[in-house]
C-alpha cells in the first residue's frame, strides 16, 4: 500500500496582482487552507508593479477599480482624481496586503517555472526558477490576463544604441525628460504613454501600427465631497455594478442607435464624449453599438468628425482616422488627438510607411527615412489570456503540456478551470469575462473557493471540469462573441495581434451579471460539470462525465 503524502501546503496561488492577493486572503483567512503566493516581482501588484511607464493608469474610473468585499476597507481608502495612476493604484493593492497580514505568505522574486499534476498522489508540484519544488493540493493560477509581453522580431533590434524597453518592464532608472523617444503602437498603453511622453521628450516619433478610436477619458481632481457622497452610496453602486454589463459603474444604455433621430444620435454621442470614458461611450450610448453595423457606424463616424475638428494638418489628421470597424477594447485618454497638433511630434503609418529596421541610432523606414532616437518603447501590448500558460511548464494528467491541449486555442469551462488539470484554478483564465475586471476577479475568487470548500468537505482528492462541459461553455463564449462585432476586428482580444497566433475567442462577452448567473447556476446545480473523484463524490457530480 502506498504511503500517503503530505504535501508542503494546502494551496499555491502563482501571482501577487488583485487575484492573487484576494484569492490568498479567501483561501487562508475564511476557509483555513496553508495557502503560499509565489510573485517573480520584486512587490506585490501584479500589472501595477510592472507597468511604471510614463502615462500609466487605469482607465476605469477609481471609485470602481477596487474591491468592494470589504466594507470597512471601502470606506477607509479614499482618492483624488478620477481615474488612479499606477502609483496609487498599487499603494492600495499594498495597503490591503498590509490590511490583512498577507505579506507573511506572500513569496517575492520568485518565478514559477514549472507545475506538474502528480496523478499518483493528487498534488501539485510546482517549480521555481531558484531550484525551490514544493506540492500542494490546489494550484490557482492568478497570472494576469495582460502580464506576457509581445515583443516583435523586428530586424536590427539588438543592434539599437540606445535604451530599448517594453512599457511591462519599464527601468526605475530610465528617464525621457529631453530625450528624442520613439514609440511603436498605440493600444491602451501607447495612447496613454503618447499623451505623457510629449510633453516631456525634445521629440515624440509615433510608430502607429493601427489608428485607434479613442474618446476623452474626462480624467481630473474629485471633489472631496462627491468622494464621501460615493461612499454613503456604496450599497447601491456595487448593486448596480454586479447587475450590469460590463460593470464600469454608470448605467448602460437600453436604447438602440437607429431609434433615435440623427440629431439625438449626434445629442447623445455628444454627451457622452464630454462625459468621458472608453467602455461609456460604447455602452452607454446606446445598446447596440457593439452589436449592429449601422449603429457601429454611427459611433465611427461621430469619432472620427472629432478627429478632424481636433487635429490641425489634414494629413496627419487622415493617418489619425480608423476605417475599420469600433470593435476593439474602447480606449480613453484626456488629450491624446490634441498631441498631434505638436511641433515635436511626428506620426509615422508604419502600415502606409512599414519599419525597414532598428538601426544603431533609430529606426529606418521604408521610404529611407532613419528616425533619431535615444529612446525606443514597445508598446506592443501583450500575448494576452493564455501567453503566461503556455510558457510555463505547466502539464495535468498524463503530463500533457496545456500548450498541447490548448493546440486549437484556450479553452476553459467557466473561465475558471480546464479538463485535465485537476485541483487547478484559473483567475481570468480563457473564456471569462469582458469587463472592468476586479468586479469579476471578486466573483470568480469567491466561486472558486466555495468549490474548494465543497471538495474539502466531501472529503473528495481532484476536482476538474469534464469534456463535454468544457465543450458546451467554450460553445457558448463562441455563440455570444458571434452575436457581436468585436470577432470582425483585428484585436488582440481573439490574438490577432500575435504573428502565427490561431484566432480564438478568449472572453464570454455576455457581461458580468450574465457571467455571475451562469456561476450562481452551476453552484446551485451542485457544480454541475464538474467531477469530485474520492469518498465524497456524489451523484449529480459524476452525471456529466462525458
Amino acid at each position: 500500500m502506498t504511503t500517503p503524502v503530505t504535501p508542503d501546503l494546502d494551496a499555491i496561488v502563482i501571482g501577487a496582482g488583485f487575484g492573487g492577493i484576494y484569492m490568498l486572503h479567501t483561501l487562508r483567512d475564511r476557509l483555513g487552507l496553508r495557502t503560499r503566493v509565489l510573485e517573480k516581482g520584486g512587490g506585490v501588484g501584479g500589472t501595477w508593479y510592472f507597468n511604471r511607464y510614463p502615462g500609466a493608469k487605469s482607465d476605469t474610473e477609481g471609485f470602481v477599480y477596487r474591491y468592494s468585499f470589504d466594507t470597512d476597507l471601502l470606506q477607509d481608502w479614499d482618492w483624488s482624481t478620477r481615474y488612479l495612476d499606477q502609483p496609487d493604484v498599487l499603494a492600495y493593492l499594498e495597503h490591503v496586503v498590509e490590511r490583512f497580514d498577507l505579506a507573511r505568505d506572500i513569496q517575492l522574486s520568485t518565478e514559477v517555472t514549472g507545475a506538474v499534476f502528480d496523478e499518483e498522489n493528487d498534488l501539485w508540484l510546482v517549480s521555481t526558477g531558484a531550484g525551490e519544488r514544493l506540492t500542494a493540493r490546489y494550484l490557482v493560477t492568478a497570472l494576469g490576463l495582460l502580464a506576457k509581453s509581445n515583443i516583435p522580431d523586428i530586424p536590427g533590434r539588438n543592434d539599437f544604441a540606445g535604451r530599448l524597453v517594453h512599457t511591462n518592464a519599464w527601468p526605475d532608472d530610465l528617464d525621457i525628460t529631453g530625450q528624442r523617444v520613439g514609440v511603436i503602437g498605440t493600444g491602451s498603453t501607447g495612447t496613454q504613454f503618447i499623451v505623457a511622453a510629449a510633453p516631456r521628450a525634445e521629440h515624440l516619433t509615433v510608430f502607429q501600427r493601427s489608428a485607434q478610436y479613442v474618446v476623452p477619458s474626462g480624467n481630473g481632481p474629485v471633489d472631496p465631497d462627491d468622494v464621501a457622497r460615493t461612499k454613503e452610496d456604496f450599497a447601491a453602486i456595487w448593486e448596480q455594478v454586479r447587475g450590469s454589463v460590463v460593470a464600469f459603474g454608470f448605467e448602460e444604455s437600453a436604447v438602440h442607435a437607429m431609434e433615435v433621430s440623427a440629431e439625438e444620435r449626434e445629442r447623445v454621442f455628444q454627451e457622452n464624449w464630454d462625459k468621458g470614458n472608453g467602455f461609456r461611450f460604447m455602452f452607454g450610448t446606446f445598446c447596440d453599438i457593439a452589436t449592429d453595423p449601422d449603429a457601429n457606424a454611427a459611433a465611427a463616424s461621430f469619432i472620427r468628425s472629432k478627429i478632424a475638428e481636433i487635429v490641425d494638418d489634414p494629413e496627419t489628421a487622415r493617418k489619425l482616422m480608423p476605417t475599420d470597424l469600433y470593435a476593439k477594447r474602447p480606449l480613453c485618454n484626456e488629450g491624446y488627438y490634441e498631441v498631434f497638433n505638436r511641433d515635436d511630434v511626428t506620426l509615422v503609418d508604419i502600415k502606409e510607411n512599414p519599419i525597414d529596421a532598428i538601426t544603431p541610432s533609430g529606426v529606418r523606414t521604408a521610404d529611407g527615412v532613419e528616425h533619431e532616437l535615444d529612446v525606443l518603447v514597445f508598446a506592443t501590448g501583450f500575448d494576452a489570456v493564455d501567453g503566461n500558460y503556455r510558457a510555463m511548464d505547466l502539464r495535468g494528467r498524463g503530463g500533457r503540456h496545456i500548450d498541447e491541449y490548448w493546440t486549437d486555442g484556450p479553452t476553459s469551462y467557466l473561465g475558471v478551470s480546464t479538463t485535465g488539470f485537476p485541483n487547478m484554478f484559473m483567475i481570468l483564465g480563457p473564456n471569462g469575462p469582458f469587463t472592468n475586471l476586479p468586479p469579476s476577479i471578486e466573483a470568480q475568487v469567491e466561486w472558486i473557493g466555495e468549490l474548494v470548500r465543497r471538495t474539502e468537505e466531501s472529503a473528495s482528492s481532484t476536482v476538474e471540469p469534464t469534456r463535454a462541459a468544457e465543450e458546451r461553455w467554450t460553445e457558448t463564449c463562441r455563440e455570444i462573441a458571434d452575436m457581436t462585432l468585436f470577432p470582425q476586428a483585428d484585436s488582440w482580444i481573439f490574438g490577432a495581434n500575435i504573428p502565427g497566433k490561431k484566432n480564438a475567442v478568449m472572453f464570454y462577452m455576455a457581461g458580468h451579471a450574465a457571467y455571475r448567473e451562469q456561476l450562481a447556476g452551476v453552484a446551485d446545480a451542485d457544480y454541475e460539470g464538474f467531477v469530485l473523484s474520492g469518498a465524497g463524490q456524489t451523484a449529480s457530480t459524476r452525471s456529466d462525465s462525458s
